[in-house]
């Protein structure tokens, strides 16, 4: 049974791939702190928060399921926002595509949960 949003598969994910993000961005170019380092760690980091965000509100169906559109929404620009990572050279080619996989799922598994939240309870 899932007694908290910590209890959530697509958090664990989301919060996981936000925190491979931001350790590998670490190594990013110092001049790109301001931009690309920080709306990539900002976006990947707001999957997880909005859905535990989403979760406290759960007893608002509209509101919850606005919190998990708002994370799908940040999950696709991750998405734009490691184009641009290889793009640059900041990651290679495998760097991208397992970080992408990892995207893709929790884009997956959020749509699931929005489309059957209450199943989840």
């Amino acid at each position: 049974m899932i007694k908290s949003y910590k209890d959530l598969t697509v958090h664990k994910e989301a919060f996981s791939l936000a925190m491979d993000i931001f350790w590998r961005t670490r190594k990013f170019p110092e001049e790109e702190v301001y931009s690309l380092t920080s709306q990539i760690v900002r976006s990947s980091r707001f999957v997880s928060a909005n859905m535990s965000e989403g979760w406290e509100k759960r007893m608002y169906e509209a509101v919850f399921k606005q919190q998990l559109v708002t994370a799908l929404g940040s999950n696709s620009e991750t998405q734009d926002w490691l184009d641009y990572a290889l793009e640059c050279k900041y990651i290679d080619k495998k760097e991208y595509v397992d970080f992408s996989k990892k995207n893709d799922k929790i884009g997956k598994m959020l749509t699931k949960l929005y489309q059957n939240w209450k199943s989840y309870e």
